[in-house]
């Protein structure tokens, strides 16, 4: 069984070319299961005693102690559950609100027959953290609902559910709707067949708005009780900021001749509209941005315009024109700047990345020769959640090889990531070539090579400096099984963690990280650290083996639930083991269990030492050798202080770069000697600078 923990391209994978767009392989159910997690809702689709804990294990076990009273705790604290799930079925898995320990599940089997579709669903509800479930399915009234759509939970933890069940067989499609956290469901019969899920108005989830299979947009502002229809030819819909929303449309209804879209936006829920932009490819918002490529009249050529007031004023952003064979791609964004990558002319599969000032039109090279291939269309790009400033991805060197390259001043400069301390390179490379003996991340560019990688890198903000990753030491991206390996300080350093690959979670706010082996083999093993990851603990949750797919716990990295999913020799039933861990960590953390942390921190002898974009970040961490919890209420304690920026924390100037590794700003070949010009509302305007 396979597992990949990742989500659909989602709104910031854009303007690139049909042979380009992301696919999602399908898989057999007796060989392959994929997890898909779009915020709270997780999908699996599918086509007694418990043992001893060992004591501790891991790559660090001379230096670890068990710890005592595990045994018995834990097989007080592990429950398991049974469901009863055709072969060529799927489940999904949905957390509703915010601690409130609701859990739904959704079995649901169909057949394809000629022009309708044939299948059953079963709903099953858990309130206390996935331990125990019950068959709530007459809730829906035995409906069928449609896989594709799965739950639609609203954003704000309100408890709002939405469920899509087709009713095709008898002439339409009905939402099932709930606003007590699945307690209750009302159906509500829709007057048109949806072709996306109901998108949440982020600013008031009580307005919903969604497209037909006739590229109708639809709007509710009652919660989905009604609807009516308020634009027609609609291609894609955004929310924005508001209650603003943003679409494209082509007056012929066909979405098919991109570069002939109208950007569209409507302000008061479809009662008028503006049409803010013409000759569109595509569009994308990000932070307080709007971004729109748009036909340049030359052919198939493409520039970025860019807005800051919601489409009135638009300005040409400084970055290379793209023809019909390459694309831009939002990686991140914030209310400040945006990452952008632009694809390198012909199919090499690499690009540029470029980071853009506060109006979003004044764009620096970031870094050259980024890994974003024309295979799987996948980034490595991956923004740390869990330490200011830092992000890691991968390029291609000159001759052919991998590398991982991070940032820890938001792309004004990159390095290498160093070698793990506990790790070795082989004998060739440590040899011939020393400088390639260090550590390769695995993220999204392995997966589509098809190594076993189960798990992109992990990190969350309530976790200050962890991260999770698989990876691998040496020349290149070689191994087929790469390994587990923590940072502790948002990248700066690693350590081998564990072997093999695993699926991982961080849980408690970082006071806990569980893992468990991915294998062909049936698995009765986690394995658990309330140190960051130096000391590992093994436990036996069954003493039957099952087939593990995948892990699941609430959203949020606060909880102390985990819940483990897999099947046993019978593909029909699944099998939920949910383990809680709060009663290992016996005691409530106290303010002793703490001790300052300045992030950043690489030469504390140093005046500027830990100074990051004009100001240092001291926090408040749980010592490694304090076994407490957290707890749910945590919230991170950090004190900042205000201190001088140095060239290092400067982007360089348009038209000037940073090459890998270095501090120095260098010209762009391809500019020497051209104007540096710009236009800015409606304005030409000459950059002058040195770098």
């Amino acid at each position: 069984m396979h597992l990949v923990m990742r989500g659909a391209c989602g709104a910031n994978c854009w303007d690139r070319k049909a042979s380009r767009e992301s696919k999602v392989g399908q898989s057999s159910c007796k060989h392959d299961l994929r997890v898909w997690r779009f915020g709270a809702r997780t999908v699996l689709v599918c086509s007694g005693h418990r043992g001893r804990q060992l004591i501790s294990a891991g790559l660090n076990e001379q230096t670890c102690t068990a710890l005592h009273g595990v045994e018995s705790t834990l097989q007080n604290s592990t429950h398991s559950f049974t469901f009863i799930v055709s072969t060529m079925g799927s489940l999904s898995l949905a957390w509703v609100g915010d601690g409130s320990g609701v859990l739904l599940v959704l079995t649901t089997f169909q057949v394809p027959l000629f022009m309708m579709r044939f299948g059953q669903s079963n709903l099953y509800k858990s309130e206390d953290y996935g331990k125990t479930f019950k068959d709530v399915t007459h809730l829906i009234n035995h409906t069928f609902i449609q896989s594709e759509f799965g739950f639609a939970i609203s954003p704000d933890h309100s408890g709002k559910v939405i469920l899509t069940g087709d009713v095709s067989d008898i002439g339409g499609f009905k939402l099932f709707r709930s606003q007590d956290f699945g307690l209750t469901f009302v159906p509500t019969d829709l007057p048109f067949e949806p072709l996306i899920q109901m998108l949440y108005n982020p600013g008031d989830c009580n307005t919903l708005v969604t497209l037909s299979i006739m590229l109708d947009l639809w709007l509710s502002e009652d919660f989905g009780a009604t609807w009516r229809k308020i634009h027609d030819g609609v291609c894609l819909v955004r929310w924005g900021p508001k209650n603003s929303i943003y679409f494209t449309t082509n007056y012929n209804g066909s979405c098919k001749g991109k570069g002939m879209l109208e950007l569209k936006k409507t302000a008061d829920y479809g009662r008028s509209f503006q049409t803010i932009a013409t000759r569109v490819f595509s569009f994308v918002l990000g932070g307080r941005f709007v971004f729109a490529s748009i036909m340049t009249g030359k052919g198939t050529q493409r520039k970025i315009h860019v807005s800051v007031d919601g489409g009135k004023v638009w300005n040409m952003a400084q970055l290379p024109t793209v023809n019909h064979e390459q694309f831009y791609s939002i990686l991140a964004s914030n209310q400040d700047m945006i990452f952008m990558h632009v694809d390198d002319p012909g199919d090499s599969g690499v690009g540029t990345i470029y980071v853009s000032d506060d109006r979003g039109a004044v764009f620096s090279k970031s870094l050259e020769r980024h890994l974003y291939t024309t295979t799987g269309s996948e980034t490595d790009f991956t923004a740390i959640s869990s330490l200011r400033g830092v992000y890691m991805t991968s390029v291609l060197s000159e001759d052919g090889a991998m590398e991982t390259v991070i940032t820890f001043d938001q792309g004004a400069k990159w390095q290498t990531l160093r070698r793990p301390q506990n790790s070795h390179c082989d004998n060739e490379t440590s040899t011939n070539r020393p400088n390639r003996c260090r550590l390769l991340i695995h993220a999204a560019y392995s997966i589509t090579m098809m190594m076993n990688v189960p798990m992109l890198p992990l990190s969350q903000s309530s976790a200050v400096g962890i991260i999770l990753a698989h990876g691998s030491v040496g020349d290149e991206v070689s191994s087929l099984s790469p390994d587990v390996y923590v940072s502790d300080d948002g990248g700066y350093s690693w350590m081998l963690a564990l072997r093999g690959p695993h699926h991982y979670a961080i849980m408690d706010s970082g006071g806990l990280l569980v893992a468990v082996e991915q294998t062909n083999a049936p698995v009765n093993q986690i394995k658990f650290s309330t140190d960051e990851g130096q000391c590992w603990h093994t436990y036996n949750f069954t003493s039957d083996p099952l087939h593990f797919s995948g892990m699941d716990s609430e959203p949020g990295s606060r909880s102390m639930n985990v819940s483990l999913w897999g099947y046993r020799n019978d593909f029909s039933k699944w099998v939920v083991i949910t383990i809680d861990y709060r009663k290992i960590l016996t005691r409530d953390c106290t303010e002793r269990d703490y001790v300052q942390w300045l992030a950043h921190s690489a030469d504390p002898s140093g005046s500027h030492d830990g100074c990051v974009l004009g100001y240092k970040e001291t926090f408040l961490r749980l010592r490694k050798d304090s076994v407490c919890w957290n707890g749910r209420d945590y919230a991170v304690t950090k004190k900042l202080s205000p201190c001088p920026c140095i060239i290092e924390d400067y982007h360089c100037d348009f038209g000037y770069y940073r090459p890998e590794n270095s501090s120095e700003c260098v010209e762009q070949e391809e500019l020497k000697g051209h104007p540096l010009e710009f236009c800015l509302n409606g304005t030409t305007e000459q950059l002058q600078t040195s770098g």
